[in-house]
């Protein structure tokens, strides 16, 4: 794991690191065998060295675009369902984007110029969403003595590729001049990209399987859900994350229909339905509509973008990477 003193200096280190700039819409560079973000590293020195943590924090960790938006809806609805019923008109969800209501970690910290006060303000449990790979994590997030809990979806490659590739497609054109933007960015490009591991926070595969590996090792530490899972069962997963968390469904809350109500405040039909997430934005670094986050929210889209023969290609990739983890993507129902 790595410590404090290692993230010193991380704004003059980045020019010095391995460079990718074919994948959008940022420019990454290679640390600790993960492409981040180049403009995120001043934001890493400061969670490192002077982010305080809380015992009650709540960080929903992801790959990009492998169910960030959802499970901070869920988690947002999920922690404040006494103080905003999920059937109420007034609900924040129905108000503001889940990107809103649950801010990005690093993103935020990066925005505000480094600053390490930007969720001083915040009330207590403090979600928090990361992208940050588990091994760059600082330790005063994932010692035991930290109090912090960690949730953690993982998606199918393939589709979080597909989903990926759109984002980036769409965020490069959103008309923000700092960002990548080259003439043309095929789904071919994007899955040589991604096989290499070169795209953002990847190789994706390495980090899910240290969030996985963490969730194995310190079950009570770190939550491993998966996105198929999820989809199959919604309400059963809600309740295994509000379990996790510290905020379980009494038997009168799920007589009374709480979490199927929580399911359906959360589906993504009725997030997408909201005039917030039609025609609001979102700045995250670069601004972008909210309609981008939601896109149709399934599993196995893929097979409309990618031929069999790409597909296989990234499963062999992926699969050769996994040999001897214990982990496998496909696996169904071992996440409880």
């Amino acid at each position: 794991m790595a410590t404090s003193s290692n993230f010193m200096d991380m704004a003059k280190l980045a020019p010095t690191l391995p460079l990718e700039r074919r994948c959008p819409p940022f420019p990454l560079r290679q640390f600790r065998g993960f492409w981040m973000p180049e403009g995120l590293f001043p934001a890493l020195e400061t969670i490192h060295s002077r982010f305080q943590t809380r015992p009650s924090d709540i960080f929903l960790a992801c790959f990009p675009k492998s169910g960030t938006t959802w499970l901070k809806a869920l988690g947002f609805a999920t922690v404040n369902r006494r103080e905003h019923p999920p059937s109420g008109e007034d609900h924040p969800l129905r108000l503001h984007g889940p990107h809103d209501c649950v801010k990005f970690f690093e993103p935020s910290i990066a925005a505000a110029g480094g600053s390490e006060d930007v969720f001083a303000a915040f009330p207590s449990p403090r979600l928090l969403s990361t992208h940050i790979p588990y091994s760059l994590l600082p330790e005063h997030i994932t010692a035991d003595s930290s109090g912090c809990r960690i949730v953690y979806v993982c998606r199918d490659p393939k589709d979080t590729l597909v989903s990926s590739w759109l984002f980036s497609k769409k965020a490069s054109a959103a008309g923000n001049v700092e960002l990548l933007k080259p003439a043309s960015y095929t789904i071919n490009e994007a899955l040589e990209l991604f096989c290499d591991g070169r795209c953002v926070t990847g190789p994706q595969w390495r980090h899910v399987v240290e969030y996985w590996e963490e969730s194995q090792r310190r079950p009570e530490k770190v939550l491993f859900l998966r996105y198929e899972d999820m989809l199959r069962e919604p309400a059963r997963n809600v309740k295994k994350l509000a379990d996790f968390i510290g905020y379980p469904f009494s038997g009168e809350e799920e007589a009374a229909g709480v979490v199927d109500a929580i399911v359906e405040l959360c589906s993504f039909d009725h997030l997408r339905s909201l005039e917030v997430n039609k025609t609001g934005v979102l700045e995250v670094g670069f601004t972008i509509g909210n309609k981008s986050f939601f896109r149709k929210g399934v599993a196995g889209d893929w097979i409309n973008y990618i031929s069999p023969e790409m597909a296989a290609k990234l499963d062999g990739v992926v699969g050769e990477a996994l040999r001897g983890s214990g982990f496998r993507f496909d696996a169904v129902g071992d996440s409880t």
